[in-house]
């Protein structure tokens, strides 16, 4: 069954910005609260605010950026995160653009299929206990961190074209995607996730056998999908809100080259034919509540596991009262 969950719509500057949308989580039938890489208040620490301020939820990180730091501190963020909070946590993780990886490190990944791979072993290694000796093209960690008992963190891998999809096949836990329509998911990124998973080498460098499917490889991660969405009114324009939500994906070329593979016609320059090309292609949805429900019931049947509501348009143009107002009436739609 698809579980539903709340995206944080902007990047707070003071913790008590988050409580609604937390307390939101601990109130409804939402199944966890998720944030983006911020740099503003880092969302590890925003959660534990949130968590001090009495709303305990389960968090996921969707995504955080890899060229930020290295694979010991993250995996300890993220099961601090967990032990903070005493609720489960999904760590996403991915490369970023050229352009932040050239900034920070002086150039960018050659592969970020390889240094993903990198990451996230590195990552499960710690979390699981592990002495973890790897010396990699990307990243190198010869460390362990010590046992204590925690809820559990699960590794997210950002997903937008079939080459991570199926990485995370191989190595992830969960994928999460973001503007994916979902045509895109069913037909193209959870079948190279299930090609990943069904050649996934076990923990010894061998194949090993998936119940129940006669092959190879190990189990198909989940897929979170974060789907940006607006209700419908007299006074708006979906493609505005469609900008307002994404101007800045619209800018990245791995975002372009998925959209174009997905259908969505953004080969031009004009910011706001693209916005609207999101509408028509499925990639941002709008509607009434009724029709929000049925669009979003397409990725329940692509076989997405996880739905996060996106409010980002609405908070960007009215602010996060109206987003928060418009979660809460999709949520109940959802349950109804």
């Amino acid at each position: 069954m698809t579980s539903y969950s709340v995206l944080l719509p902007f990047l707070p500057r003071r913790p008590e910005q988050i409580l609604p949308y937390a307390g939101l989580v601990h109130w409804s039938n939402a199944s966890r609260l998720w944030q983006g890489q911020s740099v503003m208040i880092e969302p590890h620490q925003g959660f534990v605010a949130a968590a001090g301020a009495g709303f305990r939820v389960p968090t996921g990180l969707g995504v955080t950026l890899m060229p930020l730091r290295h694979p010991y501190e993250a995996a300890l963020q993220a099961r601090s995160l967990a032990m903070a909070t005493g609720q489960p946590v999904i760590a996403g993780f991915g490369p970023g653009g050229r352009p932040l990886q050239r900034s920070l490190l002086g150039e960018p990944y050659r592969s970020p299929l390889t240094a993903a791979r990198e990451y996230l072993s590195i990552v499960r290694g710690l979390l699981a206990g592990e002495s973890v000796d790897v010396r990699g093209e990307y990243f190198s960690c010869r460390a362990e961190m010590p046992r204590y008992p925690a809820p559990g963190v699960e590794i997210g891998l950002g997903v937008l074209r079939p080459g991570m999809a199926r990485l995370a096949g191989e190595v992830a836990d969960v994928a999460v995607t973001w503007l994916t329509p979902a045509h895109y998911l069913r037909d193209i990124v959870l079948p190279a996730m299930r090609e990943g998973a069904a050649n996934a080498p076990d923990s010894r460098g061998v194949k090993q056998g998936v119940r129940g499917a006669g092959g190879k490889g190990r189990r198909t991660p989940r897929l979170t999908a974060i789907v940006p969405l607006a209700l419908a009114r007299p006074d708006r324009e979906p493609a505005e809100l469609a900008l307002a939500s994404n101007a800045a994906h619209l800018q990245g070329a791995h975002y372009i080259d998925m959209l174009r593979r997905s259908g969505t016609d953004v080969a031009g320059d004009d910011p706001a034919a693209n916005a609207k090309a999101l509408v028509d292609g499925g990639a941002f949805l709008s509607g009434d509540p009724d029709e929000l429900v049925a669009k979003l019931g397409a990725f329940r049947d692509a076989g997405v596991d996880e739905v996060v509501l996106n409010l980002t348009g609405v908070c960007n143009l009215y602010g996060p009262q109206a987003a928060l107002d418009e979660t809460k009436r999709i949520l109940a739609a959802l349950a109804a």
